[in-house]
C-alpha cells in the first residue's frame, strides 16, 4: 500500500481509536453497574457517568491515538499478524490506564478502581474485534476486480520477476500485475498498446539506473495518458540505511537514514525527558544537596565536575557530575594509562586511586551522574541513550562506525548501563549495545530500560 493511502486510512484508524477507547471508559461503567461488585473489596455503589468520567473520556480520544502510534501500532504492516496487533495494542492500553491513575492521583479524582480495571481490558478487547473486522471488510472489497489496482511491470526480466515475488509475498489483493514489460526489448510504443489493451492504471518502473533514459521517456508517456508511475527507488544497495521519501522546497527527495526517524515517538521522548528531568530534580532536591555536602566538607575543590563531551553527531557539550575524584585526576590520568582495562579509545580503570573515599560510595550508587539531570533539561542529553564519552576519546575512534552511536542525544542510561557493564571491557561489545538500541529504538524500550536501571542503581552496581 502506498504512503499517501496508509495516511488517509491512518486517520480514519486514529478516530475509530480514539472512540474505542472512549466507548470502553463508558461500557466499563455501565458494566461495573450492573454488576454491582468491586474486586478490590469496599462498597458496591458507583457514581453516575459524568463529571471525571465524561472528560477523561474526551481525552481519550485524543491521547489514545497518540500512544497508540508510539508503540508502533500505525507503523505495522498493511496485512498484520494478530501478534503484531495485539502487543502494541496490549502496551498503548497499559500506558493508557497507567496515565489514568496517575491523573487520579494528581487531581485526587475519585474513580472506581474496578472500572479503571475492566476499561483496560475492553479497550484491548474492542480496538481487537476493530482491527479484525476492518481487516476482513478489507480483505473481501479488495478482492473485486473493479477496485483492484492493475499494474504493468517495467523493467528486465529479472527486475520484473524479483518485483512480482515481493508483490506475490504480501498476499496483498489491492493489485494486480496484469503484464510484465521488459525494458530492454520492447519499444515504449508497445507499451502504450498494452497500457490500453489492459485497461492499466500503474506503470511500476523497477529498472536499474543506467536505463534513466527509458525510464524517463516512459514517464512522459504515462504522463500524458493520466496513468500513475510508480518508480522503485533501490538504485543503491544500503546496509543498514532505511529509505524514506520527502520533499524539499519543491525537489522530491530519497533520505537514507540509519538512525531513528523524526516520529510522534520522538516528540513523546523529548516531552519525558524534559517532564521526568524537572521531577526527578525536584524529587530528589533533597538528595542532591546531601550529595553537594558530603563531596564539599570530604574534598577540597570544586563540587561538580565538567568535562567537554561528545553531543548527538559529536557536537561537544559541558556535562555535569559530583566531582568523584581529586583535583588533579586528569594530571594523572597518564600515569595510569598502563591500568586501562578497555580497550579501544576509552579510559577504563577498576580501583582507580584517584577516586576519593566519599566519590567511591556516590560511584557505587550512581549519585555522581544526578547533575546530568540538568544537562537533560537543557536538551543536550537524554533520559536514556548510549552513554556521552569524553571529545578526546570520540576523536580516536578507529573504526568510522563506532560514530553511529554518536547519531543520537547521549543519555544517563543506556543498555550498557544496565547489561553489566563493570563486566564489559571490550569496547566494540560497548558500541554493539549501543547500536542495538539505536536500530531498535521505540519509547516503549526507553521505558524499560529505565525500569530496569532501577535495581542496578538500589543494588549498587554503578561505575567502580
Amino acid at each position: 500500500m502506498l504512503r499517501n493511502q496508509r495516511q488517509i486510512q491512518t486517520s480514519i484508524n486514529k478516530v475509530l481509536d480514539g472512540l474505542v477507547f472512549a466507548i470502553s471508559l463508558w461500557l466499563a461503567h455501565g458494566l461495573r453497574a450492573v454488576l454491582h461488585f468491586e474486586v478490590f473489596g469496599g462498597t458496591a455503589e458507583i457514581a453516575p457517568f459524568k463529571g471525571a468520567y465524561v472528560w477523561i473520556s474526551v481525552l481519550l480520544l485524543f491521547v489514545a491515538p497518540f500512544v497508540l502510534d508510539t508503540q508502533g501500532f500505525y507503523s505495522r504492516s498493511a496485512w498484520p499478524s494478530r501478534a503484531q496487533t495485539v502487543w502494541p495494542l496490549a502496551k498503548a492500553s497499559v500506558l493508557i490506564t497507567l496515565l489514568i491513575i496517575t491523573v487520579m492521583f494528581a487531581f485526587r479524582i475519585q474513580l472506581t478502581r474496578s472500572v479503571i480495571l475492566m476499561f483496560a481490558v475492553l479497550s484491548i478487547a474492542l480496538a481487537w474485534a476493530k482491527e479484525e473486522g476492518s481487516l476482513r471488510w478489507q480483505r473481501r472489497r479488495l478482492t473485486r476486480a473493479d477496485l483492484q489496482k492493475r499494474i504493468i511491470l517495467l523493467g528486465s526480466p529479472e527486475e520484473t520477476q524479483n518485483m512480482l515475488g515481493r508483490i506475490d509475498d504480501t498476499n496483498d489483493t489491492s493489485y494486480r500485475v496484469v503484464l510484465q514489460f521488459n525494458i530492454d526489448r520492447d519499444p515504449i510504443e508497445r507499451l502504450l498498446r498494452l497500457m490500453h489493451e489492459h485497461s492499466a492504471n500503474v506503470v511500476l518502473i523497477n529498472a536499474g539506473h543506467t536505463k534513466f533514459d527509458k525510464i524517463e521517456q516512459v514517464i512522459n508517456a504515462c504522463e500524458l495518458e493520466g496513468v500513475e508511475v510508480w518508480l522503485a527507488a533501490d538504485f543503491f544497495n544500503t546496509q543498514i540505511a532505511r529509505t524514506a521519501v520527502d520533499d524539499f522546497h519543491g525537489v522530491p527527495l530519497l533520505v537514507f537514514h540509519s538512525a531513528p526517524a523524526a516520529s510522534l515517538q520522538g516528540l513523546a521522548k523529548q516531552a519525558i525527558d524534559f517532564g521526568g528531568a524537572l521531577a526527578m530534580l525536584v524529587l530528589l532536591s533533597p538528595v542532591l544537596l546531601l550529595c553537594a555536602l558530603a563531596v564539599k566538607i570530604t574534598s577540597p575543590g570544586p563540587i561538580l565536575f565538567r568535562q567537554k563531551r561528545s553531543g548527538i553527531n559529536g557536537r561537544p557539550f559541558t556535562m555535569y557530575k559530583f566531582r568523584s575524584m581529586g583535583t588533579n585526576a586528569e594530571q594523572r590520568k597518564h600515569e595510569l594509562a598502563a591500568m586501562n582495562e578497555m580497550s579501544g579509545p576509552v579510559f577504563k580503570v577498576a580501583n582507580d586511586p584517584r577516586i576519593t573515599p566519599i566519590g567511591r560510595f556516590l560511584r557505587r550508587f550512581s549519585l555522581d551522574e544526578l547533575p546530568q539531570l540538568f544537562n537533560v533539561l537543557k536538551g543536550a542529553m537524554s533520559l536514556v541513550g548510549p552513554r556521552p564519552l569524553p571529545v578526546d576519546e570520540t576523536r580516536r575512534f578507529e573504526d568510522l562506525a563506532h560514530r553511529r552511536r554518536l547519531s543520537v542525544k547521549p543519555g544517563l542510561t543506556c543498555l550498557w548501563q544496565i547489561s553489566g557493564r563493570n563486566e564489559i571491557n571490550e569496547f566494540s561489545d560497548w558500541v554493539r549495545l549501543d547500536l542495538e538500541y539505536i536500530d531498535n529504538w521505540s519509547l516503549w524500550l526507553d521505558i524499560k530500560i529505565l525500569f530496569r536501571t532501577i535495581p542496578v542503581v538500589f543494588i549498587g552496581t554503578g561505575a567502580k
